[in-house]
């Protein structure tokens, strides 16, 4: 992804239907605007086109976005002035990437499932009751003193 001066990202690339916080310290901040607001859209079209108001903050303004199924994610800013910052009238556009199916892993869900989980559950108890007998009454045995309880 090409990085752009005043304009932050909290990941390394930008995933369809994943959510990304943005950072933005450019021109509108550095002129003290008290609102900004992110003007974004998808595609060359700027599909699903919308407008949110960015949280300012110490470190610049931020807002969240859910990022749908697009080619690409295209921004600009603009203050409550109607003062706008368009990358110098190229808007911000960064590729979205598709998720690979590859990397999902993809489970069969059996009914089965729940009873292996259960014995398998089981046996790993009666091990280790076993053991735990083994480990306590053979150095008894050994070393006498091991003691029957007497019943009348």
């Amino acid at each position: 992804m090409e990085l752009v001066k005043n304009v932050f990202f909290n990941t390394d690339k930008l995933v369809e239907n994943s959510k990304v916080k943005i950072s933005y310290t450019g021109k509108l901040f550095q002129d003290g605007s008290e609102e900004v607001y992110l003007h974004y859209g998808f595609g060359l079209n700027w599909d699903n086109l919308g407008e949110v108001q960015m949280e300012k903050t110490e470190l610049g303004f931020q807002a969240e976005i859910e990022l749908i199924e697009s080619d690409t994610f295209n921004f600009c800013f603009r203050n409550n002035l109607n003062e706008w910052d368009n990358n110098d009238s190229e808007n911000y556009i960064f590729p979205i990437e598709k998720v690979e199916l590859a990397l999902i892993p993809q489970e069969e869900v059996s009914l089965d499932a729940p009873r292996k989980l259960r014995r398998s559950y089981i046996w790993s108890k009666k091990i280790r009751l076993a053991v735990y007998k083994i480990i306590t009454y053979i150095p008894k045995l050994i070393s006498g003193n091991y003691k029957r309880k007497i019943t009348n």
